[in-house]
């Protein structure tokens, strides 16, 4: 492709984002990244913390439930409600989490114009009724807010779903043909709320509430079983949060799952005050920065990456959701559980530091592990999920277009070395092409799974679905197929008047949706005048220091956004890369 820039001005630009992406490593093996802080998890350790001090009448979490009230009450948005990251529109999920911890802590009375002005935003969206809507069918998270509600008093308990936690008593085969009522990585919450609930509110039949009496004890064992060492289930604080505040207001508060639970979440507080979503995404940020810039780490580099990242693929039986050996999870911390997005993209970044023969001989018995476990996890429709095969028809267990593109690049990639497997290999990637073309929309878009954009129809991204797909025919060399064509056709047709995208025309520019478009259309021939002004829309925002700046683009857990620092860096340097790739030909 011949693109209209000056060569020099991209390579001296392309050469500075990939010194920062190696500068943002710093001493470290690997890379660790910066999540968000979070008004969500402030609210919900709040709570936590709250619960187990009526419990246990202690005073030692005064200061920090203090401390996040006070970071709460600063970041109020102008509306009276609170965004999931400080740079999130107000939703009512947190909002209504928020406004919660100000009541329940009598903290309220300190800052009666935040509590007046939340109020107000709360009734003006629609309460119990807005969450309820917010999230449909999936109970995942839609209890337990108002399971933390109504341990605030706001909610009456008989408006909180009961959720049957004497499920999980059965064999964990049996998940996928009961269909839970939330996705498979939330069984921690549905035996917590599950009890609480209960314990608040039994129901009307005796012997439904005798049986749930009976699997009390064993549903408890269960919890602790799948608790990881550091107490955070999935390293996240909203998760363990609810777990904890659950287990404390049903008089556990000194019971060993919330015990670990308040270690993990004071552990996890940030030095202003608040907490992010997750600990960090080590594994995930590196495979991508490895992907971006594979071809410049030097030899000791690659080596150094490729024994750390061989040591984060289990190699057991996963505790939590069962999951057969061979995948990654997205962090190297003990609350992570492999999943269908993090093993592609670290099979794929194992290969990419492979410079020799040699190198191959190394990772194969890794990647033929991940590629039997990517292949018992694709559904009967050829997609993938997230988690498990064939759990549920909600959001995070049913094949999705962007984890399925990212399944099907790895396992093209990796054929050669999994010859025993290559009948298979070839069977899956047929079926999964099959399943994206079923996806594909009207207009040629695809829409994805985990990245969303608070500003498009539903929030959900359009450019990053498409984008990630159509990587996924250009690696096939199946961009010649219609899918693709209409694909490419309507990237282009998508790109702002600025020279950015975002994820629909006239959606705000972001860096990282315009690194993806760019990095996908230097494929495409007749898109190098898009290429061209999506190429200095970077390089502008990089002379203007503005690079750098995250957006809100993570849709993550059921409508819980979240940025990270390095994403703009990695996907920037990306594009970046292949560009002055293609323009050194």
């Amino acid at each position: 492709m011949k693109f209209s820039v000056d060569l020099d001005r991209l390579q001296h630009i392309e050469q500075q984002v990939a010194a920062e992406l190696m500068h943002r490593r710093g001493l470290h093996v690997h890379w660790t990244g910066k999540l968000s802080t979070s008004p969500l998890s402030t609210a919900t350790a709040i709570m936590a913390l709250h619960q187990v001090r009526l419990q246990t009448k202690s005073s030692d979490f005064d200061t920090l439930i203090k401390r996040g009230i006070e970071w709460l009450a600063k970041h109020q948005n102008a509306d009276g409600g609170w965004g999931d990251t400080l740079k999130s529109l107000s939703n009512i999920s947190t909002s209504m989490l928020a406004h919660a911890v100000f009541i329940a802590t009598g903290l309220g009375a300190d800052y009666p114009n935040v509590v007046f002005s939340a109020t107000s935003y709360i009734e003006r969206t629609g309460g119990v009724r807005a969450v309820v809507e917010r999230y449909g069918k999936d109970k995942t998270f839609s209890v337990p807010i108002l399971t933390h509600c109504a341990l605030a008093g706001l909610v009456d308990w008989k408006e909180v779903s009961s959720l049957p936690f004497e499920l999980a008593c059965l064999p964990a085969n049996f998940y996928a043909t009961i269909q839970l009522p939330v996705v498979s990585y939330a069984l921690p919450a549905l035996i917590a709320i599950g009890q609480v609930k209960h314990h608040f509110r039994r129901p009307w039949n005796p012997f439904h509430g005798w049986l749930r009496d009976v699997c009390i004890p064993r549903s408890l064992r269960i919890l602790k079983r799948i608790q990881p060492g550091n107490g955070g289930f999935l390293e996240a604080t909203p998760l363990t949060s609810f777990v904890t505040m659950s287990l404390a207001a049903k008089g556990l508060a000194t019971h060993d799952v919330t015990q670990q639970g308040v270690e993990f979440i004071v552990n996890s507080v940030l030095p202003d005050g608040s907490w992010p979503i997750d600990t960090n995404l080590a594994t995930w940020v590196s495979t991508l920065s490895i992907n971006a810039i594979s071809d410049t780490l030097s030899k000791s580099d690659r080596e150094v990456l490729r024994d750390w990242l061989l040591t984060q693929q289990y190699k057991e039986l996963h505790p939590f959701t069962n999951a057969s050996p061979g995948g990654w999870a997205w962090t190297n911390l003990q609350g992570g559980v492999p999943d269908a997005d993090d093993t592609p993209g670290a099979m794929l970044a194992l290969l990419n530091m492979c410079h020799y023969a040699e190198d191959e001989v190394v990772v194969q018995p890794a990647i033929e592990a991940a590629t039997v476990w990517l292949l018992s996890l694709q559904n009967r429709d050829g997609g993938w999920p997230t988690f498990c095969r064939g759990w549920g028809t909600l959001p995070f267990d049913r094949s999705s277009a962007d984890i399925t593109a990212h399944c099907l690049r790895s396992l093209a990639r990796c054929a050669h070395l999994c010859e025993p497997l290559s009948n298979q290999i070839e069977d899956a990637i047929r079926d999964g092409y099959r399943f994206l073309d079923k996806q594909q929309r009207d207009d040629g878009s695809w829409l994805p799974l985990w990245f969303g954009n608070q500003y498009a129809d539903n929030e959900i991204n359009p450019l990053y679905g498409t984008a990630k797909v159509l990587m996924a025919y250009r690696d096939a060399n199946r961009l010649d197929a219609l899918p693709a064509v209409d694909g490419i056709r309507w990237l282009r047709s998508n790109q702002n008047d600025d020279g950015g995208w975002g994820a629909l025309k006239g959606l705000e520019s972001s860096v990282e949706e315009t690194a993806l478009a760019v990095e996908v259309l230097l494929c495409e021939e007749e898109a190098s005048v898009e290429v061209s002004n999506g190429l200095e829309w970077l390089m502008d925002r990089y002379e203007s220091d503005q690079l750098f700046e995250p957006s809100p683009i993570g849709f993550y857990f059921a409508k819980l956004w979240y940025f990270e620092e390095l994403y703009p860096v990695i996907f920037a340097a990306s594009a970046l890369r292949k560009a002055v790739q293609h323009g050194c030909r």
